[in-house]
């Protein structure tokens, strides 16, 4: 394991912030000012992710793109951009995945092998908890930064917290 810790901020796009959006996270904004304090914590050593819908609709995405209609756009719309609060801080590593959880090559690529990942950004109860369980099982320590993250609502929130708390000591929850 790393000793160093890396911060992803996962998915910190208008999609989500957006509360015309179908996907808004109502809390979204109350996760800026966490995400800026623990982007200054980690001094270089942040990523940044997006979701982006994949090239090619495929297996379980068709269905769950019909049922998303107003997602189903190419990947450079801007509704996938990151807002303007986020982008502004000029992040030094982007990753972008057209799956809901980021752990894979690229993440990997950046932050290497057994790394340890500090988790924040939207949504709790879909993408943070999708990449938190996948680096986890990869060997990844992860800690989950609750403050510096919105879920599609406040229970849905707490519960995906509550479900990663089930993986300690591989993840924990940072209140």
């Amino acid at each position: 394991m790393t000793s160093q810790p890396w911060l992803v901020v996962v998915d910190a796009q208008r999609i989500f912030a957006d509360p015309a959006s179908e996907w808004c996270a109502p809390r979204f904004a109350e996760t800026l000012g966490p995400i800026r304090t623990l982007v200054d914590e980690h001094a270089g050593r942040v990523v940044q992710t997006r979701w982006v819908p994949p090239h090619v609709r495929h297996g379980s995405w068709v269905a769950y793109l019909e049922r998303f209609p107003f997602a189903d756009r190419e990947q450079h719309d801007p509704i996938f951009d990151l807002v303007d609060e986020i982008a502004d801080l000029r992040l030094p590593h982007t990753v972008t995945e057209p799956t809901f959880g980021k752990w894979g090559e690229r993440l990997h690529d950046v932050v290497g092998a057994d790394a340890h990942l500090v988790l924040a950004g939207v949504a709790t109860d879909c993408c943070v908890l999708s990449t938190a369980l996948a680096a986890a099982d990869a060997g990844c320590t992860v800690e989950v930064a609750a403050a510096a993250c919105a879920g599609s609502s406040d229970e849905a929130h707490e519960r995906a917290l509550a479900a990663m708390e089930l993986y300690a000591p591989q993840v924990t929850i940072r209140r």
